[in-house]
């Protein structure tokens, strides 16, 4: 689960909708770590203004124009977007994607996956939506118990050191208190973390 309220593109082609479909990363195979914040499914031309950033947008490609200059432009809205990934169907639109889409989805850093097997675009949605909403209320679960620890540590008696423990075990980072101008006040390391938080925080 990412902590950024999503999932993340290889997590999204993990699932069966996607994987019914034998996807292949065919650019951006180093990017697959992006947040998917949600679906959409679209076939306009204009459809990356349509968007917000975060989407893992699913298309047949009717969109994508039949010239490469078209396609590239197309591409290159999605990717100044800022889109987790493109999926495009094979089928009746493209046998295999065109080389001038790949290569524009390589040189702008966009994930472009390609699915060789037909799948209904609204499964694929409702599962992975399903799966951000359910990240969505474990991490709310996680803040209730995380409050509930240091309301109890405070009525307990114990301190801002205390608290911040607990806050570090919860981040699995150390956590720091300072002024605001910069001097360190508490500092707090985690369990599974043996590091002296205090090194760290003066690296």
């Amino acid at each position: 689960m990412d902590n950024q309220g999503g999932i993340t593109v290889q997590r999204a082609l993990e699932l069966p909708g996607l994987r019914s479909g034998l996807p292949e990363v065919v650019a951006g195979a180093d990017r697959l770590h992006r947040t998917v914040r949600w679906v959409h499914a679209g076939e306009v031309p204009n459809i990356a203004s349509l968007l917000k950033g975060g989407e893992l947008l699913l298309t047949t490609g009717l969109g994508l124009g039949t010239r490469p200059a078209e396609q590239r432009a197309f591409v290159r809205r999605l990717a100044d977007r800022g889109i987790a990934a493109l999926v495009v169907e094979l089928g009746p639109r493209f046998a295999r994607l065109p080389s001038t889409i790949v290569e524009t989805a390589r040189a702008a850093g966009l994930p472009l996956v390609q699915l060789h097997r037909e799948v209904p675009f609204v499964a694929v949605t409702e599962e992975i939506h399903t799966e951000i909403v359910n990240g969505h209320y474990a991490l709310l679960r996680q803040a209730e118990e995380v409050h509930r620890q240091c309301t109890e540590a405070l009525l307990g008696g114990g301190g801002i050191p205390q608290v911040l423990r607990i806050l570090s075990d919860f981040a699995a980072n150390p956590v720091f208190l300072e002024t605001a101008d910069g001097q360190l006040l508490y500092a707090a390391g985690t369990e599974s973390a043996p590091a002296d938080p205090l090194q760290v925080w003066d690296g």
